[in-house]
């Protein structure tokens, strides 16, 4: 059961975090399994907790505020491609569907993006792996 979870589970939840959020963030967020591993050792098992813990403990929670807090908006182009995955009808996701295709949302089904051009809050994830044109861009 501990294989199942600690290494199954979390390795299906990695590969979904590499989709969806890239490989830095998943990474971030993964590296943070040592410390929720350290707490579950001081609460079940009674293990010490010391000075290195804590500053180490510090430094993680730092880093993941950043990640959380990052505000990331500018104008952005998404070039036209076509792939599958589940999704709704979002404005990264204005489609025909084709007959066969599921009903309802979220759903899955192969489809292109064309060529767009907005502004809005984002990270780097499946549909936004666009270069800065400049080292202002926020």
């Amino acid at each position: 059961m501990i294989g199942f979870v600690g290494y199954g589970v979390s390795l299906v939840l990695f590969v979904l975090g590499l989709r969806h959020l890239g490989a830095a963030r998943t990474g971030a967020y993964f590296a943070t399994a040592p410390f929720i591993g350290a707490l579950v050792a001081i609460a079940w098992l009674g293990e010490p907790v010391t000075l290195q813990l804590v500053v180490a403990g510090l430094l993680m929670a730092v880093g993941l505020y950043l990640h959380l807090a990052e505000a990331h908006e500018h104008e952005h182009m998404h070039e036209a491609f076509e792939h599958e995955h589940r999704h709704t009808h979002d404005a990264h996701h204005q489609h025909a569907h084709m007959p066969g295709d599921p009903a309802g949302e979220p759903h899955t089904h192969r489809h292109r993006h064309m060529p767009l051009v907005h502004k809005h809050p984002h990270y780097p994830d499946l549909h936004h792996r666009h270069g800065h044109r400049h080292a202002g861009a926020h």
